[in-house]
């Protein structure tokens, strides 16, 4: 029997353009791969949905594998105690993985590594994930950047590697169902109407985004309303796909025809955003609890009350704020500008920890991950290297008239408020008795009274962002 050779996969469920999985078949008669679902100190559990995506992907991957006759092995615990002793068990020459850069992970993946090479086990890792390196971007004066638009110009000058293809494939095998004692909360089960998981997948919406989307993709991202996303972040949460992959799809694109360059170069800034809060995340502390801006550690953030709860379950009178915490609790996902309002509701208006909205996402995106959800708050926040200033603080209202002035992102989402004329629908309250009445609209009773002051909140919110 030849050399067995494990290919650890985290966040790359994926056999084309997958390095770890890639070296493995080349080297071994016999690859397994190899999923661990993670209990070992410094290593961010999932949240809920992004439970529910894992279990329908990894059970999609291990079927993909067995095809190419390498069979998915699935496991639950401390990897460090763990891995050894599944090497051990399948008498395994080498582990290969790709490289992951959260300072628990880091962490971890040393200590593995450092025990496996102890007990005479080969270990390679791999860049795989991003599109550079963390450490092989820098400043002239050889710094992480704390900027994007500096970042973005080296980044799209620096060359990307190109895409691996598929490995060789053996003989197909069963294929048994992956993850059986692992799952997702009940709730969870709604999102399945919403989505389609896999590698698979994941091609087939870069596909028909570059074809049908991309041309409107500048102007449209901003309006909820619109299909004008490519929706392709819980797919490159995942690995179903890799950064890699989409940024050569798009280059292509733009060879093929020069008058796309621009929609291309816009989808792949937001591209390279993704490698942006990676590099924050390596070079700096746990930026899913420290503030980036050191000062932001001392911010008098009120107690939540009840506003918290209004907030997460989408009840606080505030009109596109509620549509987003909805679609989100609904579908797992929340339009990019959205995400932005009901930030900035939470962080500023409500004057409520930034972590504590960071957690809830985590808990119900399909796509939070380790690096975008965290910096992503933060630069709402203000407390981001690169934030939004302290006295940008959206008004939710104004957002609404002028991102979905004709209703139709809200009248999906907030279906109590349907039958108000557009002029009303993004201030409800404001709105005469008898719009109100004709609508079938009670403020207070079919839907909530605004939570708090719009403009007596922004003050407060500068005012405390001001004492620092």
């Amino acid at each position: 029997m030849g050399s067995t050779y494990i290919a650890w996969l985290r966040n790359d469920l994926r056999i084309a353009d997958n390095p770890a999985l890639s070296a493995a078949v080349k080297a071994g008669e016999t690859v397994v791969a190899l999923y661990i679902h993670e209990t070992t100190k410094g290593i961010r559990p999932p949240g809920a949905a992004a439970r529910w995506w894992l279990q329908q992907s990894l059970d999609t991957f291990g079927a993909a594998l067995a095809e190419r006759g390498i069979t998915l092995v699935v496991r639950d615990g401390d990897a460090l105690t763990l891995l050894p002793g599944v090497v051990a068990e399948l008498n395994a020459k080498a582990v290969f993985w790709n490289r992951r850069y959260a300072p628990g992970e880091r962490d971890a993946d040393t200590a593995i590594m450092t025990r496996l090479k102890y007990d005479g086990v080969a270990v390679r890792s791999f860049a795989g994930n991003l599109l550079i390196e963390p450490w092989e971007i820098a400043t002239g004066q050889g710094k992480p950047y704390s900027v994007f638009t500096p970042f973005w110009k080296t980044l799209r000058e620096m060359a990307i590697a190109v895409p691996l293809g598929r490995p060789d494939g053996g003989e197909p095998i069963a294929h048994k169902p992956a993850d059986g004692s692992y799952h997702a909360p009940g709730w969870s089960r709604k999102l399945a109407q919403h989505w389609t998981i896999g590698e698979a997948a994941a091609q087939q919406r870069l596909v028909a985004f570059l074809d049908e989307q991309l041309d409107d993709y500048a102007q449209g991202r901003d309006f909820p309303g619109k299909d004008a996303t490519s929706r392709l972040s819980p797919h490159l949460r995942f690995g179903e796909i890799s950064a890699r992959q989409v940024w050569h799809a798009a280059q292509a694109i733009a060879h093929a025809d020069h008058r796309r360059q621009a929609a291309v170069d816009k989808f792949l800034s937001e591209l390279a955003w993704r490698d942006f809060s990676y590099h924050q995340l390596y070079h700096r502390d746990d930026i899913a609890k420290v503030p980036m801006q050191p000062k932001y550690a001392d911010m008098a953030w009120r107690d939540t009350g009840t506003d918290l709860a209004a907030w997460q379950q989408g009840c606080t009178g505030l009109p596109i704020v509620d549509a987003g915490m909805r679609e989100l609790w609904a579908t797992g996902y929340m339009q990019n500008r959205v995400r932005m309002l009901t930030a900035s509701l939470l962080t500023k208006n409500l004057l409520i920890d930034w972590r504590l909205g960071e957690q809830w996402f985590w808990d119900c995106l399909v796509d939070a991950d380790v690096a975008n959800n965290p910096a992503s708050w933060q630069w709402v926040a203000g407390s981001g290297l690169d934030a939004a200033p302290y006295f940008r603080i959206f008004n939710p209202a104004v957002q609404g008239e002028r991102f979905d002035a004709d209703g139709d992102y809200m009248r999906r989402w907030v279906p109590e408020l349907a039958a108000l004329p557009d002029a009303w629908i993004h201030r409800p309250a404001e709105a005469p008795r008898e719009v109100l009445h004709k609508a079938g609209v009670a403020i207070g009773e079919t839907y909530p009274k605004p939570i708090v002051d719009l403009k007596a909140s922004r003050l407060r919110a500068l005012e405390a962002a001001g004492a620092l």
